[in-house]
């Protein structure tokens, strides 16, 4: 299940009492706007504890368009690549192994997983 940001902005607010929601709002965005100017601007983005934020070049590639088979040639560019910290990995396997029960891996059962 995924997380949208409005459903952020509401459990911040929910849990920050002191805050308004249309604060809360003005800070997602604030953050949000922020990050991706970094990102632009050819930096990076590092949250201990959390995980960090980088560009990655994919290079460029002779590709096929899928309705037709022909030969397309794709430039090279930059991605949005997040790396999660030790800290994230580490909560979120003991949440998932937890949930699960068992050492299975997410996904294996059919159910997409987000790639990173």
């Amino acid at each position: 299940m995924a997380l949208t940001k409005s459903e952020l902005i509401e459990r911040i607010a929910d849990r920050q009492s002191q805050l308004s929601p249309k604060d809360v709002e003005l800070a997602v965005k604030t953050l949000i706007e922020e990050m991706a100017d970094s990102l632009a601007g050819g930096g990076r983005i590092e949250i201990r504890g959390f995980g960090s934020f980088s560009l990655h070049f994919r290079a460029p590639r002779v590709g096929r368009n899928p309705k037709t088979g022909a030969s397309v040639e794709l430039h090279g560019k930059y991605v949005p690549h997040f790396k999660p910290g030790k800290e994230l990995r580490e909560r979120v396997n003991e949440s998932l192994q937890l949930e699960s029960g068992d050492n299975q891996e997410p996904g294996s059962d059919g159910s997409q997983v987000a790639a990173s």
